[in-house]
């Protein structure tokens, strides 16, 4: 399996270790609830550094990403970062993606951990022409640390990085964390106050491990991938291969604000346009039980009638904070509308669920 240069950190930590995408990764330390408690309430410091970074740069770079990935690249401004789809002709999602522009001519992909290989050798292939596109596959050379919470902004300004107090969401800049040279950017996949930090891998460990040490009586505590995909999970998140595919159009998955239109040709464009000129055939929803129970990934979705599956879910789990059961999953879209009682298949018992508007999770006050 493949490792991250925090591995030391993990073990010393007393993580349990699991194979994730092909690495060997945190999926918790202290307990998974308790993490997530963590990163709601105080801080959590995740090792995202298996997720792929890409670097996409030259005078054709803005043109090349127009076309390979689904949303207005030419919205970004300078250290700004947005959130996209790279699709095939068909217009499935071949990965969810965020595009940060680090400078006029200088772009920074993040992509899947799972999908990396696949989207390298894919942007490979369609870069011709146009200008100058350089392309150049990073994630060895940075790792990458997800801060997380309500106090993830303090902590940073306490080891000098007072460039995070004025951050704004989906912004970056480079700044100095522990005199750690880092691209601290504005976004994460909790719902929470974070900033997600770029680092050379040769100095991820020291990154790491001041963090760890200055934020101790912040409550920060480190935390794995299984507090991560709960997070994720009550803000509705999508999860590559739960709950995206290449059999997956963004219309269908609720991201539609990804696709634009009006910048003129892009790939799977033509399907896109179509299926939102048709209509969407089903939907990805929210669902809620209105009894104890967990839905899981690959229960049955029923109408309330229980006549036959409509559907199924794709991520779900029990919402800490809610106490309740929580799924994702999608439904033919007379289904979709709040409000719809639907009934989950749970190891053969039929329980009674209904269609929500997510994210499942509302922050009591705006960050």
């Amino acid at each position: 399996m493949l490792q991250t240069p925090l591995i030391r950190q993990h073990r010393t930590a007393g993580a349990k270790l699991v194979e994730f995408a092909g690495w060997e990764m945190p999926i918790q330390y202290s307990g998974v609830v308790d993490e997530y408690h963590a990163v709601r309430s105080q801080a959590g410091l995740f090792d995202v550094s298996h997720m792929g970074r890409v670097l996409v740069a030259g005078s054709g770079a803005a043109a090349f990403l127009q076309r390979t990935t689904t949303n207005d690249i030419g919205k970004l401004a300078v250290g700004q970062a947005q959130y996209s789809m790279v699709c095939n002709e068909r217009g499935g999602i071949k990965d969810d993606i965020f595009v940060y522009r680090r400078t006029a001519d200088d772009y920074l992909l993040c992509v899947n951990a799972s999908n990396r290989g696949k989207i390298v050798a894919w942007l490979l292939e369609q870069r011709s022409g146009g200008g100058t596109v350089v392309l150049e596959d990073q994630s060895d050379a940075l790792a990458q640390l997800a801060l997380q919470g309500p106090r993830s902004r303090e902590i940073l300004a306490s080891l000098g990085a007072s460039e995070a107090a004025s951050l704004k969401l989906h912004r970056s800049c480079d700044a100095k964390v522990a005199s750690i040279p880092v691209l601290i950017a504005r976004t994460g996949y909790t719902g929470e106050l974070g900033f997600e930090l770029y680092v050379a891998a040769d100095q991820a460990a020291s990154l790491w491990e001041r963090l760890m040490e200055q934020g101790r009586t912040s409550g920060l505590k480190p935390a794995g991938l299984g507090a991560r995909d709960l997070l994720r999970l009550e803000m509705g998140y999508l999860l590559y291969g739960n709950d995206i595919g290449e059999e997956t159009t963004p219309l269908e998955a609720g991201v539609e604000w990804t696709v634009d239109f009006s910048k003129g040709e892009f790939i799977g464009r033509a399907a896109l346009q179509e299926q939102n000129e048709r209509g969407v055939p089903r939907r990805f929803v929210g669902v809620e039980l209105l009894e104890k129970a967990v839905p899981r990934h690959g229960y049955k979705i029923l109408d309330r009638n229980q006549a036959e599956p409509i559907g199924e879910i794709t991520s779900g789990n029990l919402s800490p904070l809610l106490q309740k059961g929580i799924g994702l999953g999608y439904v033919p879209s007379p289904y979709a509308q709040p409000g719809t009682v639907l009934r989950i298949d749970i190891r053969g018992k039929t329980l009674p669920a209904q269609v929500v508007k997510t994210p499942f999770y509302k922050k009591p006050t705006s960050v």
